[in-house]
């Protein structure tokens, strides 16, 4: 019985864009949501002034404007809808805000709604690397209890 909806995480990477021409090249389903995760930018400056050490004078959004961030990935999501729609699929959008991390987002996007498979990407390291940077697609396998498609990279992307 093949899926009724599957979620494709797009971050506009080629290896995002590989696993939305895999999920409609094989996936029974025409119907997706692709789903792009995004961080504030208040809270990237916080996240980026711990990391250096130094301490950062105080950032504050303005309230008025649209986040830049949450712009940057509805421009993201609408390429990756428009790439799944060209591919066939029957596509829409949404963008997750990211709380706490990227896949964590996303497992929480997948049971928002209620997909019945989760399609990634992944960058595909291995050996030492694959042990000191898990991926997104990693994390989001090991935590979802749904079902997961990782799509490698190819040998040619």
């Amino acid at each position: 019985m093949p899926a009724d909806l599957a979620m494709i995480a797009y971050d506009g990477t080629d290896n995002a864009k590989r696993a939305v021409r895999y999920a409609a090249r094989f996936l029974g389903t025409r119907r997706v949501v692709v789903v792009t995760a995004w961080e504030p930018m208040v809270r990237q400056a916080a996240r980026m002034s711990g990391l250096s050490g130094v301490l950062q004078p105080e950032w504050v959004p303005d309230e008025e404007a649209e986040d830049v961030a949450l712009t940057d990935a509805r421009a993201l999501n609408d390429e990756g809808v428009a790439l799944a729609r060209a591919e066939g699929l029957d596509a829409e959008g949404k963008c997750t805000e990211c709380s706490t991390t990227i896949w964590n987002a996303l497992v929480e996007a997948a049971d928002e709604i209620d997909a019945d498979l989760v399609v990634s990407g992944t960058r595909g390291l291995t050996g030492l690397r694959a042990l000191l940077q898990s991926s997104v697609a990693d994390h989001v396998l090991k935590h979802s209890h749904r079902p997961v498609l990782i799509v490698p990279p190819g040998r040619d992307d």
